[in-house]
């Protein structure tokens, strides 16, 4: 075992012990000690399980003769990724029967695109639906009539809000199930250019829509490598999804059989006398949480995981920080350059060799726990197979054993650099995260004036007005939980990325977020505290100069302690972010984003 990995688990496991005793001790309160869970139930909250089932499930549940399996769905035709799902439970429910189990929707919960809201007053509702996402999952499993349960999502905040409410149902078997990318469409480098173009005026509002049209054209996730491909990636190496999963094509022969075995996996995992089945708290442990921040580490994935993966740690008692991620960045190796780190997309990825190949590298060098339950059982050898058809019936084979294009995926002995490319930086303006796996080393360290702005929109009417023409780093802030829900920034990266092509140093500074998608122009995000909060941002005046340093891990404003503490906070107005359809919620998420901020809610961190 590589040693900072070894160390960094050893610390999280001495960190967590008192909140990670109490919550095995609730999920241990939770086990049923008859043969399913509906025993005891009372004949009416009985009948109400089973009233509009066919007749031989009605059976099967009524007499708890076999497993019963919960779907919780993300399913919308809204989202292209999501779309997919729409005849998921029909196929379910068909599988389990041919295993001698049942299967019913238990609920569904909320999936709202970030592509769609990106720069609108939906986006503000982003992180905030991932915490609804958790609840609606939640109230999804509390009938306590299912003996194992599957959850159907894939995007952003989906993810991590359904991983987060079943775990307060962690006595429960579970298994995630993949929909699968979209196949490849216009390339992601050809998509950006355009972009870059439309933001400088070369093209017109037709040639952009034109563009990403052929970008995003059909059924399946978005292919570049964003949180969405993320969250599949860490799904997988922590041992929820099966091997080989993650990346393959909705409505392929594959994809349907994966579906099916999906479900035998979470009837296997109920076991044969279901006295102790394979749950979920025997999966999810520090071991696994490290897994997960590795393989994000190693592929160059969405910082959004550095908000996400704290808060699924702690949904099952489990403490990390931002220090964990620094460390385990400076010990793995970047394997996989995938767009926005390079010009493949997630397609070319798996043909290069995939989760199997990638896996099997970080293995071999020690930088995963291979002592770890999975879905499929003990050990994470088993996760270095890929899935195929033989003679139409799903089978598995050991994944390649070189890359199949070193441009996209490369070995352990020969990765694209020696870290995982994320850092931590810290100053005098607090504590950030900077992904630099995209940032050419000319552009990592940056010192310059501050332009500051209180929303994007500003900054982005800057430049179509020609202001913007010098070295600058942008100031964006109250963009924070606190101040309008953490929004993604990502209609910043066009303007940024041209001025920076050409030849201007520029970088970015915001207590807001971007999405996975973040890359070439230097970014410290995520910065705490917030300006709503107090932090030293909200203190920054126009000119400041600033220090960006993502080699030494810098983020210092260049104005004496003095000076700083006697500047009073500047604060906009921002009445707007509490009006408006839907915007009555936010205050709900205000009040537990505060609270978080304080260390008193498990959920947001």
């Amino acid at each position: 075992m590589n040693p900072s990995v070894a160390r960094v688990t050893h610390r999280i496991t001495q960190r967590s012990q008192a909140t990670r005793q109490a919550w095995l001790a609730s999920v241990q309160s939770q086990r049923g000690s008859g043969p399913s869970q509906r025993a005891g139930m009372g004949c009416a909250n009985m009948a109400h399980t089973f009233a509009a089932l066919p007749a031989n499930d009605k059976l099967q549940v009524r007499e708890a003769r076999a497993p019963h399996v919960g779907i919780v769905s993300a399913y919308n035709d809204m989202l292209s990724a999501h779309q997919p799902y729409e005849h998921y439970p029909e196929a379910i429910k068909a599988a389990a029967r041919t295993l001698g189990a049942t299967a019913q929707v238990a609920g569904g919960v909320p999936a709202m695109c970030d592509g769609i809201t990106q720069g609108a007053a939906g986006m503000e509702l982003s992180l905030f639906s991932r915490d609804v996402i958790a609840l609606s999952t939640a109230v999804a499993l509390s009938h306590n009539v299912f003996d194992a349960a599957l959850f159907l999502g894939v995007c952003d905040k989906i993810v991590p809000g359904l991983l987060m409410g079943a775990l307060q149902f962690a006595h429960l078997p579970g298994v995630f199930v993949p929909a699968g990318p979209m196949t490849s469409g216009l390339s992601n480098d050809r998509k950006a250019q355009v972009r870059q173009q439309y933001a400088q005026g070369l093209v017109g509002r037709e040639a952009l829509l034109e563009a990403e049209s052929q970008a995003y054209h059909g059924a399946g996730t978005c292919t570049f490598y964003g949180t969405a491909n993320s969250n599949q990636m860490l799904l997988e190496i922590m041992g929820l999804q099966l091997p080989g999963s993650s990346f393959v094509n909705p409505g392929t022969p594959l994809r349907k059989a994966l579906t099916a075995e999906a479900v035998r996996c979470a009837v296997a995992g109920v076991g044969l006398d279901r006295a102790a089945p394979l749950a979920l708290a025997d999966i999810v442990d520090e071991k696994a949480i490290v897994n997960g921040i590795v393989g994000l580490l190693a592929t160059g994935g969405s910082t959004n995981h550095t908000l996400h993966l704290v808060a699924i740690a702690r949904s099952a008692g489990i403490l990390i920080d931002w220090d964990d991620f620094a460390e385990l960045s400076h010990a793995v190796p970047l394997l996989a350059r995938i767009y926005p780190n390079g010009a493949a997309d997630v397609n070319h990825f798996h043909a290069a060799g995939g989760m199997g190949f990638l896996m099997r590298e970080l293995l071999d060098a020690g930088l995963l726990h291979a002592d770890v339950n999975t879905i499929l059982g003990p050990g994470l050898q088993r996760f270095t197979q890929e899935p195929w058809l033989n003679d139409g019936q799903l089978a598995w084979r050991a994944a390649p054993a070189s890359s199949g294009d070193l441009a996209v995926l490369r070995p352990a002995g020969d990765p694209f650099s020696t870290d995982g490319g994320l850092r931590l930086l810290q100053g005098n303006l607090g504590r950030s995260v900077v992904k630099v796996s995209a940032v050419k080393p000319a552009h990592r360290v940056v010192r310059a004036p501050a332009v500051v702005v209180a929303d994007q929109q500003e900054l982005l009417a800057l430049y179509q007005q020609g202001r913007l023409q010098r070295d600058f780093i942008a100031v964006v802030r109250y963009q924070g939980p606190q101040a309008n829900g953490m929004p993604e920034l990502h209609k910043l990266m066009p303007p940024l990325g041209a001025l920076q092509d050409q030849g201007f140093q520029v970088a970015l500074v915001t207590d807001g977020r971007l999405s996975g998608a973040s890359g070439k122009v230097p970014s410290a995000i995520h910065l705490s505290p917030e300006a709503l909060g107090g932090g030293p941002i909200a203190r920054v005046m126009e000119g400041d100069w600033i220090t960006l340093d993502c080699e030494q891990g810098i983020l210092q404003l260049e104005v004496d302690d003095a000076t700083l503490a006697a500047r009073c906070p500047i604060v906009p107005d921002l009445s707007a972010h509490a009006q408006g359809t839907g915007r009555e919620l936010f205050g709900l998420f205000r009040r537990h984003a505060a609270t978080a901020e304080a260390g008193a809610s498990p959920l947001l961190a």
